[in-house]
């Protein structure tokens, strides 16, 4: 028996021993990839199509259920045959490792769909995040997928940018705990029955020039360590992550996908980092056809290998035979393309592929969206779901109610609950680039799935959620009022007449979110105006001068610039876009069912002139010099992080800090008491700030360290208790060195960045 197939060999023995063997053709096939669409024939594996395509093996399988669109059992078998000719019938027997995405659940017919990334951030509970993560990873390795193409660590500042709702959010403490427990989850304590989990977009993704996707990221190197990597860092060291994917961006004129400094000394020299990176989709081309620093694809590639990207996805283009030239003519080599197949060839090792390179494919069906993962869906929908404001208590609604109007395009839409990688947001369609002029096209498979007919798994609705939640004797009356987008008001009587016989409006409004040019949010859909898109906000001032009260219900992806509506409307409910049980959760908390506890993981401006607005700036950051405020508008946030209201209150007390003097390396003990004074249980988020006093370099005004969502019956008390590792106090010095700088340091405790409730102070001696 070969070394390599000896599983009681270790691992780099068998690697090396496996490289030996291998040809520079397999090997560079090793570097490729490649969808499961050449290699089908009526949905079937087909041995001829495979021989054609993948004759010596193949590195990584693209997107098998997206692009398939199979049902759990089929697409495993799929994925089962595919193996069995990669183990046999090719000279080495190599199995592929085959990726999907997984940002709000497994991108797989009749998957569950979780909340899109934001509204998980918007919990504050990373374990919450863990338990779903376990779920997908059930889902994925029952069909025989190995790696999820997640979690997004960009850190979001810019909402004009379509793919903050894929982000944890605009603070780099908060992202990284959400990063680990994903993380952790999705790999698991054994990764051979794992799923690799994939950070992306490294690095600085997102903070683009003008908010427009891939666009320049202007990042100073203090800011670049300090704010855009610490994520990244934290889910490398603490999380131990397998995968990491390059940013299509430049960083001062450098793509990060050549980036040696990036992707080799950083993540690899100064983080220990032992896994595969891998390229964007097309990010590898996009060096000589987007930002013009190579001729051909075999110096592309040869810019990409060199900085440290192993894997080509999603097919074998520069990989391919424009690096065979570049091997043969000496630019590349041969050493740079044993690092990077050693690199696939171990991770494969781990994964257990070679002694387990199939599933068993009945069994997939079974651990799809069962009831127990709805279940944790609707959980993580309502935990997700913020009160921004609450005038005169106008909810929860009395079960009694005599008429509730729902009105709004999202009122009763399916497709607009779900974020843009979920399946159903991303079949029906191709989308193909021009080489040439690098121009998108959409290719519609079927127009049935274009016009959102897509029912697996069953969507709740708003409409839906309400109906069911309604008793008997409550009317409840429907009007779409407008579509998302467009200028058509056909609707507006309807909504209107609807309104006025009600008790109350329940106006759900906001966008699609998605990839292509219908959507209004999501990847490439970024947008100049941060109000609602269409005459969506025309179709609430109508039904708000109707003169019933109106529960304004923001069912989007974008964080939006509310305008006269923050100030008008007496209820408003930021429900982002909250999955398949989306529906029944917000139902939930209309109607008291739950006490909502979300809390903004973002700023959320009061015009989109004021962008970026954040909560950590500078001292001298958010205000302009003299008189503070824009001639036209407050300088600060009209919601700011962290902010979130619940129908009942609590009291924080008894802040407790010790030692007051410590030495680094050292741990702060920090402890708060919180008190449910209302009638009613509810969750807090208990948010712990602090902020260097004085410092050798300026240092924002608050950096959150810590935090604790609680739950808390009526007239119950908790202490909460949090750990300070001196080095969370960390920075970059004048000479770009992390010190920890000895001085006094505030602490804050508080509900929101804005609504600090208790202070106290101690003392670094180093």
């Amino acid at each position: 028996m070969e070394t390599y197939r000896d599983r009681t060999k270790k691992t780099k023995t068998r690697v090396k021993d496996l490289l030996s063997r291998m040809t520079l053709d397999e090997k560079i096939a090793q570097l490729g990839s490649i969808s499961v669409t050449p290699i089908l024939v009526n949905g079937k594996f087909s041995p001829t199509k495979a021989k054609e395509h993948m004759p010596l093996g193949i590195g990584q399988r693209t997107a098998v259920a997206r692009a398939s669109g199979l049902p759990a059992a089929e697409l495993a078998q799929v994925n089962n045959d595919t193996q069995k000719y990669l183990c046999e019938k090719t000279r080495l027997g190599i199995p592929a490792i085959v990726h999907e995405e997984c940002l709000s659940g497994y991108r797989a017919k009749g998957a569950t769909i979780f909340p899109q990334n934001i509204g998980l951030a918007s919990t504050w509970e990373p374990e919450l995040v863990g338990r779903m993560t376990e779920i997908i990873r059930k889902q994925m390795r029952s069909a025989g997928v190995h790696q999820g193409l997640a979690p997004v660590l960009d850190i979001a500042r810019d909402p004009r940018w379509g793919r903050t709702e894929e982000t944890f959010g605009e603070d780099p403490y908060l992202v990284s705990r959400m990063a680990i427990s994903y993380v952790q989850g999705l790999q698991g304590e054994d990764i051979s029955k794992g799923v690799i989990a994939t950070l992306k977009h490294f690095a600085g993704h997102g903070l683009p020039e003008g908010g427009l996707n891939c666009a320049p990221s202007h990042i100073t190197p203090r800011l670049f360590r300090e704010v855009y990597l610490y994520p990244f860092e934290k889910a490398v060291k603490e999380g131990g992550v397998l995968s990491v994917m390059n940013a299509y961006h430049e960083i001062d004129g450098i793509p990060c996908g050549a980036s040696e400094e990036l992707l080799t000394n950083i993540l690899r020299k100064e983080w220990g980092f032992d896994g595969i990176v891998v390229s964007d989709y097309g990010a590898i081309k996009q060096l000589m056809s987007v930002h013009k620093i190579a001729q051909d694809y075999g110096e592309a590639a040869q810019l990409t290998l060199t900085a440290g990207i192993d894997s080509e996805l999603p097919r074998s283009l520069c990989y391919a035979e424009p690096l065979k030239k570049a091997v043969e003519n000496g630019a590349v080599s041969m050493e740079l393309i044993d690092r990077s197949v050693s690199r696939i060839l171990d991770i494969k090792f781990r994964l257990g592929l070679f002694e387990n390179p199939y599933v068993e494919a009945a069994r997939a069906s079974t651990v799809i969206d069962t009831p127990t993962q709805r279940k944790i869906a609707l959980e993580a929908a309502r935990k997700s779901i913020i009160l921004l404001k609450n005038e005169g208590s106008l909810l929860p609604l009395k079960k009694g109610i005599r008429t509730i109007a729902v009105i709004g395009p999202n009122a009763d839409s399916k497709r607009n609950m779900l974020g843009d990688y979920s399946f159903p947001s991303n079949a029906g369609y191709e989308m193909v680039t021009d080489d040439q002029t690098q121009k998108l096209k959409v290719v519609w498979k079927d127009n049935d799935l274009k016009a959102g007919i897509i029912d697996v798994p069953a969507i709740v609705t708003v409409l839906t959620g309400i109906r069911d939640k309604a008793r008997a004797k409550t009317q409840v009356v429907h009007a779409k009022g407008c579509d998302t987008i467009g200028d058509v008001r056909n609707g507006f009587e309807k909504a209107i007449k609807s309104a006025k016989s009600a008790d109350v409006a329940v106006v759900v409004v906001g966008g699609e979110s998605g990839l292509i040019q219908e959507c209004t949010s999501g990847e490439m859909r970024d947008s100049a105006v941060l109000g609602l898109p269409g005459v969506q906000e025309d179709l609430v001032k109508a039904v708000f001068e109707t003169g019933t009260p109106v529960v304004l219900v923001l069912v989007n992806g974008r964080p939006n610039a509310l305008g006269w509506m923050a100030e008008k409307i007496p209820v408003i409910l930021e429900a982002w876009l909250p999955g398949e049980e989306g529906g029944s959760a917000i139902a939930d908390v209309l109607f008291g069912d739950f006490n909502p506890g979300g809390k903004l993981p973002v700023s959320l401006p009061e015009k989109a002139g004021q962008i970026p607005v954040y909560y950590g700036h500078k001292p001298s950051g958010r205000r302009s010099s003299g008189w503070g405020d824009y001639v036209d508008c407050v300088a600060g946030p009209r919601f700011a992080f962290g902010h979130g209201l619940s129908y009942t209150t609590f009291e924080f007390s008894n802040l407790k800090i010790g030692p007051k003097k410590i030495s680094h390396p050292g741990v702060i003990s920090i402890k708060v008491d919180i008190e449910n004074t209302g009638k009613l249980a509810g969750d807090e988020v208990v948010q712990l700030y602090i902020n260097d006093v004085v410092a050798t370099i300026t240092r924002p005004v608050k950096e959150l360290k810590g935090f604790k969502r609680v739950s808390l019956q009526p007239g119950e008390k908790k202490t909460v208790k949090f750990s300070l590792p001196t080095e969370l106090l960390a920075f970059y010095d004048t000479k770009m060195k992390r010190i920890v700088e000895p001085g006094t340091f505030k602490v804050m405790v508080g509900r929101s960045a804005a609504d600090i409730l208790l202070e106290g102070e101690f003392e670094v001696r180093v």
